[in-house]
């Protein structure tokens, strides 16, 4: 099946830096109740050492492994599997709504790479266009019925695909900044979350979690 996701790719961004899948094989077979989507992947895009969207898709591919999440398993600035960043945070999330990393369908909503998403600020609208028949065929092929968007910026964008008007559920920081996590179904039921970004929010801390709200939306 992962096969068949890999040709609404478009040929265009093959050779740019970046990656499309966050978790392996196993994730994107079958059918799969929720889908975790980021913005873009992070870190310095470096035209010698940096990995290209076709190569990664490659490495996926050859993993031999098909349970597999980049949360968990993948070591990231030559850290422990699963210790560097939002990763912590993100298999928290996990934990607390008792799933297996590798058993969830998970990317990012643009497949380039960039240190922050100011970077492709221009390009952001072109860019998530470009990439979203992808995850349209991810939806419909996996019946998904949740996304879980990390950030504003692609959750409303994928809100706003899904045409999730309707506010479910909230969850409001207990701390100065009082950043709100969203909920948002549509008229067929489809559910996108719309996460504060584990990058920046820490979802470990109570104060700032939002899990416990992306668990009674699932319920």
């Amino acid at each position: 099946m992962i096969e068949e996701l890999i040709k609404t790719i478009p040929e265009s961004i093959m050779e740019s830096l970046g990656g499309v899948f966050c978790s392996g094989r196993e994730a994107f077979s079958g059918q799969k109740d929720i889908y975790v989507l980021g913005l873009n992947p992070g870190g310095v895009p470096d035209a010698e050492y940096g990995v290209t969207v076709s190569q990664s898709i490659d490495r996926i591919l050859d993993v031999s492994e098909s349970n597999w999440s980049a949360y968990r398993d993948a070591s990231w600035e030559d850290a422990k599997p699963g210790t560097w960043g939002m990763q912590p945070r993100v298999l928290h999330m996990f934990e607390i709504l008792g799933l297996n990393p590798g058993e969830v369908p998970a990317s990012n909503l643009i497949f380039t790479q960039s240190r922050r998403e100011r970077y492709i600020e221009v390009r952001w609208n072109v860019l998530a266009e470009e990439c979203w028949p992808f995850h349209s065929e991810v939806i419909r092929t996996l019946g998904v019925k949740t996304i879980i968007c990390f950030g504003k910026k692609a959750g409303k964008f994928v809100a706003s695909k899904m045409s999730a008007k309707t506010l479910a559920d909230e969850f409001i920081e207990n701390n100065k900044r009082r950043w709100r996590s969203e909920a948002y179904i549509s008229d067929d039921g489809v559910k996108v979350i719309v996460a504060s970004h584990p990058s920046i929010a820490n979802w470990r801390s109570t104060s700032a979690d939002p899990c416990q709200m992306i668990k009674r939306v699932l319920e």
